[in-house]
């Protein structure tokens, strides 16, 4: 599948109105906007921790084919079903396949004894970032309620799991804990 952008600008949004993958129009502010808006920001910010230089190879692979997947993922929310045309889905594979990465990288790490602090190094400060966008954009999904492909919402939690994973791994059992009442 091809995709041939030749202008960047149409001037169709202009009124603050934008088109779903069917071509209906709705406000920007629609739920199917928002959702796939938060996802399109959630691959923004893996691109910037793709960039921090001590993101371990591996991570920054499997971060690549997340970042394709993501916009699988935004073309499966803003095209509604249509029995007469064939729409690219979110497919229960590529949410498998996160699975898969959250129990590799999950058996390499120590138990957690208490709530991970955002932060450490920042690459895994990055990868925060990235859950608490993720976490936004699946329950923007979940809000367009029972007309979106569930496969979508799950993928999302997958995702936002594997890159909390990701995050401890990045910090190399050197993560910032919570210590409840520490400083009362």
């Amino acid at each position: 599948m091809t995709v041939n952008l030749t202008r960047i600008y149409t001037r169709l949004g202009d009124s603050g109105e934008t088109h779903l993958g069917d071509m209906s129009r709705v406000p920007k502010t629609h739920g199917r906007i928002e959702a796939y808006g938060t996802v399109d920001e959630l691959n923004a910010q893996i691109g910037l921790a793709l960039a921090v230089a001590a993101l371990p190879a591996e991570y920054a692979e499997w971060l690549r084919r997340i970042q394709n997947d993501l916009f699988d993922v935004g073309a499966d929310i803003a095209a509604p079903e249509d029995p007469e045309r064939e729409r690219l889905r979110v497919i229960p594979e590529q949410t498998e396949w996160l699975e898969q990465r959250c129990d590799e990288v999950n058996a390499t790490l120590e138990p957690l004894k208490s709530f991970v602090l955002p932060g450490g190094t920042p690459a895994a400060a990055h990868l925060h970032v990235c859950r608490t966008v993720c976490r936004r954009a699946e329950r923007l999904a979940v809000a367009c309620g029972e007309q979106l492909n569930p496969e979508v919402v799950r993928y999302l939690n997958r995702l936002s799991d594997l890159l909390f994973i990701l995050s401890r791994g990045a910090n190399d059992g050197d993560e910032p804990l919570w210590q409840p009442g520490r400083y009362r």
